[in-house]
């Protein structure tokens, strides 16, 4: 038996549903986004499961929690797994950080992997820190089922580390819906995905819903 990743977004927040830039903000989950965690677990909880990986922002938390709560175990948190710091464009809309920031919000779109949002994180940097947490999860956990609950950059970025997609495509290459799911199984010739961007757990209701 091999180990099995699995990268679970963050349920709705009023941010995932709105488009603006939350990376250090904590908001908490929507209503929605409290019922699309419970689908998650209500549907998963069978898996061999041998741990969940979350990181220490609240709405991945409580993404968490309903899962944690079934299989009666503690969630481990790890900073590594936090969002990209957007810096100075925390809380502003796409079309506000491209008429204060013209000039970093272009390089940022062109190349993400190196360049940041002002005064934020690069896509390398974050690579770097989570990253780590990969490693550990690899040492600790040879085989059975395992989760990651993060945030849409955090695990588009992840998802290039681990499958070699260059880094400054990750926002180019790869989709994250809100509380949708992915699966990296491990396999002898390395990470192979077998799943990405799964939201089968939702109910209509929740497919139905804009903006995630």
């Amino acid at each position: 038996m091999t180990l099995h990743l699995y990268l679970l977004r963050h349920g709705e927040t009023t941010y995932s549903r709105t488009g603006g830039f939350c990376g250090d903000l904590d908001p908490p989950l929507t209503p929605a986004g409290e019922r699309m965690a419970a689908a998650f677990a209500q549907k998963h909880a069978h898996l061999p499961w041998q741990a969940v990986y979350t990181s220490p922002l609240q709405r991945a938390l409580s993404t968490a929690e309903p899962l944690c709560t079934a299989l009666g175990i503690t969630p481990q948190v790890r900073p590594g797994l936090r969002e990209i710091a957007y810096g100075a464009w925390e809380g502003k809309t796409a079309a506000a950080v491209q008429a204060e920031y013209p000039q970093d919000y272009l390089r940022w779109l062109a190349e993400p992997a190196w360049n940041p949002p002002t005064a934020g994180e690069t896509a390398v940097e974050i690579a770097i820190r989570a990253d780590q947490v990969i490693n550990e999860i690899q040492q600790q956990h040879r085989q059975g089922a395992v989760l990651i609950v993060s945030h849409k950059a955090t695990l588009r970025i992840i998802l290039c580390s681990l499958l070699g997609i260059d880094l400054g495509r990750y926002r180019d290459r790869i989709d994250m819906p809100a509380a949708s799911v992915s699966l990296v199984r491990f396999a002898e010739h390395g990470p192979l995905l077998q799943l990405l961007g799964d939201r089968s757990h939702f109910s209509e209701e929740l497919l139905a819903l804009p903006g995630t």
